[in-house]
């Protein structure tokens, strides 16, 4: 019995600091979900942008490799018939 009544000031104490405690807690936990929510949503459109960089740069890349493929080999012969044609001895001011 001794024990109760040492236990009951000291849980009479405790209950209203806990609870003051608390109230402080939860807006702290408030504010982080909405810093989370904001950097969330900030990254995402990030990423969206990235996305559309990454795939405009993907469609200019596919483009050279046609270029280059399709039209290699007309390159490569154009460069050739230019070699071959005989040069000005003077050149044109």
């Amino acid at each position: 019995m001794r024990e109760w009544g040492v236990l009951i000031p000291i849980l009479s104490v405790m209950i209203p600091i806990i609870a003051l405690l608390i109230i402080p807690m939860k807006q702290w936990l408030r504010l982080k979900e909405k810093q989370l929510e904001l950097t969330s949503s900030l990254t995402a459109e990030k990423t969206a942008q990235y996305a559309a960089q990454t795939e405009r740069l993907e469609q200019r890349v596919r483009v050279l490799e046609r270029i280059i493929t399709d039209k290699g080999m007309g390159v490569a012969e154009q460069i050739e018939a230019l070699r071959e044609q005989p040069q000005l001895d003077k050149p044109l001011n």
